[in-house]
């Protein structure tokens, strides 16, 4: 059998048809998905000291102690933890620390002592744990993950909350162990100025020395956010005084469909108009942007007469720091290669 030759035509066929597949297969996406972004965000404390008063000694241990935060809970998540895990390795380095209003070197309430506060909110369940009142717990932020973990209930106070805490395997310590001489020396001045002034109650939230948390929100690599917030409060705050902190929805909120969010500042404000889960909901019910949204809701609380920041990231791994103080310690790190420390205003 004599094979037929190939014609021009065919020939012209076969070229236009490989052309074609080839477009094809140049305009057909590819079915590998980009890596997915994963990381953290942690503050310090709005209302530090403004730049002009600070030493560079003490920015560099601040400095340095935010990017041990960061690299403790960032660790977390690069082994492929969750972010509820990981917010609380970060703040645990910072309740620690003895610089921050949190844990050790809290500031003294109106009688001469420590109350601390936390709370954490896992954005995948809506699940959250919070604390408020401890005199005696070294970790505020472990004990709220407990509570979170271990209990049927979201808050827990004072001696119920360090009852719970005995029974969980905690260690207490004493008062004494959150009160530096840094914090003394602040208490003693603040009782001297209303002696002077003859102001009999407190100075909050007049006091410019008033405000200053810690707080970690972070994604991890299967999507899931987490919020963790921990403070002493206010200083020369009313014996017994409950700020944000603890209130899931004002200073702490996390939910995987929109963000995470961690409040500081003076926590009345942040209440009153339900910081956290206020930016959430503009999110969510107005498909505003995270920037747009924690725009909004900074708006409101200040507008309000408050003053403060917060630090949130939202599913796709967008940030903000937002702040009305002289300052905010703040940093972030994320698996894109991106991370910053800063400790005042933008440079």
């Amino acid at each position: 059998m004599i094979e037929k030759s190939r014609t021009p035509f065919h020939w012209l066929l076969c070229t236009l048809l490989i052309g074609v597949a080839v477009e094809i297969h140049a305009q057909t996406p590819s079915t590998a998905s980009p890596e997915k972004i994963y990381g953290l965000v942690i503050h310090g404390g709005a209302g530090a000291p403004a730049e002009k008063d600070a030493t560079p000694e003490s920015d560099r241990l601040y400095h340095d102690k935010i990017q041990e935060a960061l690299d403790a809970g960032y660790t977390v998540l690069q082994a492929g933890g969750a972010a509820t895990d990981a917010v609380v390795a970060a703040v645990n380095v910072m309740e620690d620390a003895g610089l921050f209003d949190a844990g050790k070197g809290s500031v003294f309430n109106s009688e001469g002592f420590c109350e601390l506060d936390a709370a954490i909110m896992d954005g995948r369940t809506l699940s959250a744990g919070a604390v408020t009142g401890l005199q005696h717990i070294k970790n505020p932020i472990t004990l709220a993950r407990a509570v979170m973990d271990k209990s049927p209930h979201v808050l827990l106070m004072g001696e119920g909350a360090e009852k719970f805490a005995r029974e969980q395997g905690f260690a207490m310590v004493p008062n004494s162990y959150f009160q530096t001489e840094r914090r003394r020396k602040q208490w003693e001045r603040l009782q001297e100025k209303k002696r002077n002034s003859g102001h009999t109650g407190y100075l909050y939230p007049n006091n410019p020395e008033a405000v200053g948390t810690v707080g970690c929100v972070a994604l991890d690599k299967n999507g899931n956010l987490a919020a963790a917030t921990s403070t002493g409060g206010t200083a020369d705050k009313l014996a017994g005084r409950i700020g944000d902190t603890p209130i899931i929805g004002a200073g702490t909120y996390a939910h995987n469909a929109t963000c995470a969010v961690s409040g500081t500042g003076i926590g009345e404000y942040y209440i009153r108009t339900v910081f956290g889960h206020n930016i959430s909901a503009l999110m969510e019910y107005k498909g505003l942007s995270l920037e747009q949204a924690s725009s909004e809701a900074m708006k409101q609380m200040h507008d309000l007469g408050g003053r403060g920041g917060c630090i949130a990231i939202d599913r796709e791994g967008h940030i903000v720091m937002p702040f009305t103080t002289p300052a905010m310690y703040r940093g972030f790190k994320l698996s894109d290669g991106h991370s910053d420390i800063e400790l005042y205003g933008a440079k």
